[in-house]
């Protein structure tokens, strides 16, 4: 997608919204403007466009719409579903099971629970393609247990874990199952029925909606503390007045989404092998990050020895392509994704990785211009490295 003259390859951080989107949402901010827990027409009015979008939504993962609950964003959704099945089944057990490379907004919440409240987490480890082990897991439950959060594609390296398999588990021991599906909503198939999903959080901004608009799917009959308490909204489970545009928004990115994904899939997925390829083939010394083939289709995430990749960034940046060394949520750290280490690199490789996300504007003349920029640049950086002075 050309941007301000430039190439734009980080959609995994976010994407830009769709036209679509944007004039679907334009009359809820000239016009539509009524308080839906309002009794009048103005609020009956918005409180139908309400129900309406959850619909959409729903149909969208194989839920009831009362089965979707409004947050603020992904990282909202993640803390309710974690804090709110922990602090409901405290009389049951104490013990959570994740993984190592989920987003922080997992992570983290974890280990709140484990320094203030006195909750257990295992966190599993990955193979070097980020894939978990279902006989680890399996090992891992407890009577204690009450909760497994497994992501469904991981932000960083693309890998897609086994989660129907993950489900199928959950249930047979009696756990709950949430995951952060906030990447593979819009990318990839998602039945929570099929695949035995409790919790699910997902957010409009990964596919081409607004931003600070997202969901939290609760499976209808599981008892989940609040995390936000006032006032009656999200039938009394979410206080706070509905982001009435934003859900609007959400409802027509996700229905753009669903309406073109086996056709986006297959389109990205040959766009991504040809630039995953390219630089693999034309760049020594580099390696793919997560599984090569069950990951998402617009992936792609490539360590190379000998530099950083904040050079490598700031050179991609001046031929104007944009792209990311990982999580955006992290960008601002000096230290080295825990995804990465969590797959095994060592440090020196896991400083120079490189993440390219591609996206429904992206053309086979961006991949073709970033398979004749990388290697040059990788080169230049790797000239000013006396690590890569031995080896040549």
């Amino acid at each position: 997608m050309q941007i301000n003259d430039g190439i734009y390859m980080d959609y995994a951080a976010t994407t830009p919204m769709k036209k679509e989107v944007l004039e679907a949402m334009m009359p809820f901010l000239e016009g539509g403007f009524g308080n839906p827990s309002s009794f009048h027409s103005f609020g009956r009015d918005t409180k139908k466009v309400i129900d309406e979008s959850r619909e959409i939504i729903a149909n969208a993962i194989n839920a009831s719409q009362k089965e979707i609950y409004f947050t603020g964003g992904g990282s909202e959704a993640d803390n309710w579903a974690i804090k709110g099945v922990a602090f409901s089944n405290r009389k049951k057990g104490n013990h959570i099971i994740t993984s190592k490379i989920e987003h922080h907004a997992v992570l983290h919440t974890c280990e709140y629970l484990e320094k203030f409240h006195g909750f257990e987490v295992t966190y599993l480890d990955v193979d070097e393609d980020g894939m978990i082990s279902l006989d680890e897991l399996k090992n891992a439950i407890k009577k204690e247990t009450i909760l497994i959060s497994i992501m469904f594609a991981n932000n960083e390296i693309g890998t897609v874990e086994p989660i129907e398999e993950i489900g199928k588990i959950a249930k047979e021991n009696n756990v709950l199952f949430h995951t952060d599906a906030v990447q593979a909503l819009g990318h990839l198939e998602i039945d929570v029925k099929e695949m035995n999903i409790d919790l699910m959080s997902i957010t409009a901004h990964k596919l081409y909606g607004p931003k600070g608009i997202g969901a939290l799917y609760i499976r209808q009959g599981i008892k989940l503390h609040n995390l936000i308490h006032g006032g009656a909204q999200e039938k009394r489970r979410r206080a706070g007045t509905e982001n009435i545009v934003g859900i609007v928004g959400f409802a027509k990115a996700c229905e753009l989404a669903m309406s073109d994904l086996e056709e986006s899939k297959k389109r990205l997925t040959t766009l991504r092998d040809k630039l995953m390829n390219g630089i693999l083939e034309n760049i020594p010394y580099s390696k793919l990050n997560g599984h090569r083939t069950k990951r998402l289709p617009n992936n792609v995430n490539i360590s190379f020895e000998f530099i950083e990749g904040e050079g490598i960034l700031l050179l991609l940046d001046h031929v104007k392509v944009a792209a990311s060394s990982g999580s955006a949520c992290t960008s601002g750290s000096l230290d080295p994704s825990h995804v990465l280490m969590a797959i095994g690199l060592p440090h020196e490789k896991a400083h120079g990785s490189l993440r390219l996300t591609i996206g429904d504007m992206t053309k086979e003349e961006d991949i073709d211009f970033v398979i004749e920029k990388l290697p040059p640049i990788i080169e230049k950086l790797r000239s000013m490295s006396p690590l890569y002075e031995n080896v040549k």
